[in-house]
């Protein structure tokens, strides 16, 4: 039912660049930071590492999150979904550390996790010490750390090389076009921040959710061991499952136009904003909208531009930055406006 993603071994940068990244698709990349001290410590105990992020601590407080024991480490909705099924704290990296090792002795703890804490802000000394020369100073590297934790399949809008640091990480990736099928819930309220299908992977009701069965046909799957990386292309749905009593994983999110100087916005703040304005329209409407964004916004530069001369393709060719910050300004006092 489930194929495996593609795995490397062994590549320098210049080829993790042409040969995963450049080709938009998922990939195991076994090894990539063995060579990390923390992941040695890792090896040695997760004790060990604890000990080695403490010494990089600034004390700053994380999100940290808890589920009951009940829920099994899921994040997800409470019964009612007018909430989420965890509570939600401010911590210190090493207080959740301690806490995840001392519900290691549990039979059945409730899971715990700090998730996405900036290393810069919290321990800044362990991104020097366990770089990544693959990526530039500006993409910022982020911990997570926690028990055993399930986070349903999500998207983000950018690129993502997850790297486990200790323990084990089971990654369930579907491709972008099987969004029809996974039954994802709210845009605006969800567990993860980000949307989430509300399937569940290890049990799925099927007669809920009968097009969960095309997705799963389409799915790769990973596991992830100390000093392996995943890289994650923008908007494939990855269900994440840490497995072990003890798991660290550090990630890095970047938009590939920001590494070219390129004007980047966020394309799913332009999602809301086109079901706002476009949602409610007349079918026929919204047909001919698809069209228009279809072409201005998907084909082509020949197709959409090729036949206007270069100096007057306006928005459809080159912009000048001023440009650019006078339209994102134009374009925030309609939204302040309303309709």
């Amino acid at each position: 039912m489930h194929s495996a993603i593609r795995e490397f071994t062994d590549l320098d940068d210049a080829a993790i660049r042409s040969s995963v990244i450049d080709s938009g698709q998922p990939a195991v990349l076994r090894g990539l930071v063995a060579t990390w001290p923390a992941v040695r410590r890792g090896r040695e105990s997760p004790a060990r590492l604890v000990a080695y992020l403490k010494g990089f601590d600034t004390g700053a407080p994380v999100d940290a999150i808890m589920t009951p024991p009940e829920e099994g480490g899921r994040i997800f909705y409470n019964p009612a979904m007018s909430g989420f099924n965890f509570v939600r704290n401010r911590l210190p990296l090493f207080a959740v550390a301690d806490q995840v090792l001392r519900y290691s002795a549990f039979p059945n703890p409730p899971a715990v996790a700090a998730q996405s804490a900036l290393i810069r802000d919290c321990v800044p000394g362990f991104a020097v010490e366990n770089p990544l020369p693959l990526l530039g100073e500006s993409v910022l590297p982020r911990i997570w750390l926690g028990n055993a934790i399930t986070t349903p399949a999500h998207f983000d809008e950018w690129n993502n090389i997850a790297c486990v640091v200790a323990g084990r990480r089971r990654f369930t990736l579907f491709p972008p076009e099987q969004i029809g099928n996974l039954y994802v819930g709210p845009l605006d309220f969800a567990p993860t921040g980000a949307p989430m299908s509300l399937v569940k992977l290890g049990d799925p009701d099927f007669a809920r959710f009968p097009k969960f069965r095309e997705a799963l046909e389409a799915a790769v799957v990973a596991e992830l061991g100390p000093g392996d990386a995943l890289y994650i292309p923008p908007t494939w749905w990855h269900h994440v499952e840490s497995l072990e009593p003890f798991n660290l994983l550090v990630n890095y999110w970047w938009h590939a136009a920001a590494e070219s100087g390129a004007r980047t916005d966020s394309a799913f703040d332009s999602l809301l904003h086109s079901i706002l304005n476009l949602r409610h329209l007349p079918p026929e409407t919204r047909r001919a909208w698809g069209a228009l964004y279809a072409h201005f916004v998907f084909g082509t530069d020949a197709d959409v531009a090729g036949h206007i001369p270069v100096e007057r393709r306006g928005l459809l060719g080159e912009i000048p930055p001023e440009r650019v910050e006078a339209l994102r300004r134009e374009l925030g006092d309609r939204l302040k406006k309303g309709p």
